[in-house]
């Protein structure tokens, strides 16, 4: 009976998985099939000759290269400016003892109920007013007090996990409050803000509704419009847009592959006995 059920168990799994990865091989392969102005059925996808033709001609096309590096850019930046504002903010709510300090944390964390789509007119009236519309100043800012919140929200609880014995042998030897954030809580942390990279890369590169209303000139467009108006002017090329799509994923699976070790890991103490 219990072997029946192990059998019936990885059965669903690999149910599972196939329903996950096979759209992803069909992208893969109708970008790599040629005359693709209609959905190619399997048969198709398997008999006919692969070639990277459509993905050189992706990247030349509509200044494909040009809004891809604007992402890069863009996001990068993003990651770097919320990862740092975050781990010192959580450090300061999880270490600083101030005055209305959790009740501070409590209207704070009351900003993650308000749907993003609500904030728009008023980030961009801030903007206009800041002069930075349409600049990569201005879209960054966006992204970086959007995602400020939650991830300050992450590692303050992972942040006062760790123990404060750990402090002492740095303030004996006379280390402040940034020496031991530098050497203790970013150390320790890495799994948490491995975590958060990922998610930050990953929701800065695919957003497109703020980018759309910040960025108006063509040049400074980022790569999510930059896939729509492949969508509306090459609709029936199929391989053509997938294989756009499949350079866009790209980054994702890279950052993905990167930080995948950083994942949260449920015990701290063995990062405490470590040399």
């Amino acid at each position: 009976m219990r072997k029946i059920r192990t059998i019936l168990i990885h059965l669903l799994l690999v149910i599972g998985v196939a329903f996950v990865v096979a759209p992803f091989v069909y992208m893969v392969l109708t970008a790599l099939t040629t005359d693709n102005f209609s959905l190619p059925s399997p048969h198709k996808l398997m008999t006919d000759t692969k070639t990277f033709a459509n993905f050189a001609q992706a990247w030349g096309k509509n200044h494909f290269q040009l809004y891809f590096l604007n992402s890069l850019m863009v996001t990068l930046l993003t990651m770097a400016f919320s990862l740092t504002l975050s781990a010192c903010m959580a450090y300061a709510f999880a270490r600083f003892p101030f005055p209305g300090k959790e009740l501070l944390f409590r209207v704070f964390i009351f900003t993650l109920f308000v749907p993003a789509i609500i904030n728009i007119i008023p980030q961009f009236t801030i903007l206009k007013a800041l002069h930075l519309v349409d600049t990569y100043q201005g879209l960054v800012l966006i992204y970086v007090g959007s995602g400020l919140v939650g991830s300050t929200f992450f590692l303050r609880g992972f942040f006062e996990r760790i123990p404060r014995e750990l402090e002492e042998s740095i303030v004996i030897d006379g280390g402040g409050r940034f020496t031991i954030f530098r050497k203790i809580y970013i150390p320790m942390s890495l799994p948490a803000i491995g975590t958060l990279a990922i998610f930050s890369f990953q929701g800065t590169w695919d957003e497109f509704v703020v980018a759309l209303t910040v960025m108006k000139s063509e040049a400074h467009r980022t790569l999510p419009i930059a896939l729509q108006l492949f969508r509306g002017q090459y609709a029936t090329y199929y391989g053509l847009f997938f294989a756009a799509s499949i350079i866009a994923l790209v980054p994702t699976i890279l950052v993905f592959l990167i930080f995948q070790k950083q994942f949260v890991q449920a015990n701290l103490s063995d990062g405490s006995l470590k040399n």
